[in-house]
């Protein structure tokens, strides 16, 4: 480097990109092995299983990519405070997972809209409620009402 840049504005090194791309690996084999146990059925009839199977693999894919050009990416951020937010949204849909198949999908989708309107992205306690409202019925209208996708549901 010619001259010194400001911390927030040097990228991250090899040793974070590899750290990356191994998690990044590591979530598509979670989502390989979950979505194996579904099953994946045929190309002529496919299960419960064959997209988040590939869509899964493709990830895994994508990792090992990061991981073999890890030494040559230069665009990649160093962790700052603003980084604290995006361990916030990771954590928050951990707890969505978490709790859905308990309860339902109407309260944990409104408190995770809520949170990510609110506190991650800062909009008003108006703007906040009526979002995350909105966004449960209207999901609740597409995927229950008239897709009919069988996901766990209070009414």
């Amino acid at each position: 480097m010619s001259e010194a840049q400001p911390e927030h504005e040097r990228p991250a090194g090899m040793a974070a990109n590899l750290v990356v791309a191994l998690v990044v690996v590591g979530v598509g084999a979670c989502g390989a092995v979950g979505s194996w146990s579904l099953g994946l059925g045929s190309a002529a009839e496919p299960a419960a299983g064959t997209w988040p199977f590939l869509v899964s693999l493709a990830i895994s894919v994508l990792g090992v990519v990061l991981a073999l050009l890890a030494r040559r990416t230069r665009d990649a951020e160093r962790m700052s405070s603003a980084s604290w937010a995006v361990l916030a949204a990771i954590a928050s849909m951990v707890g969505f997972a978490a709790v859905i198949t308990a309860i339902g999908f109407e309260i944990p989708a409104a408190l995770l809209a809520f949170v990510w309107l609110r506190f991650l992205g800062r909009e008003s306690w108006r703007m906040s409620v009526l979002g995350s409202l909105g966004i449960v019925v209207g999901f609740y209208v597409v995927f229950v009402g008239l897709l009919d996708v069988p996901i766990p549901h209070l009414f």
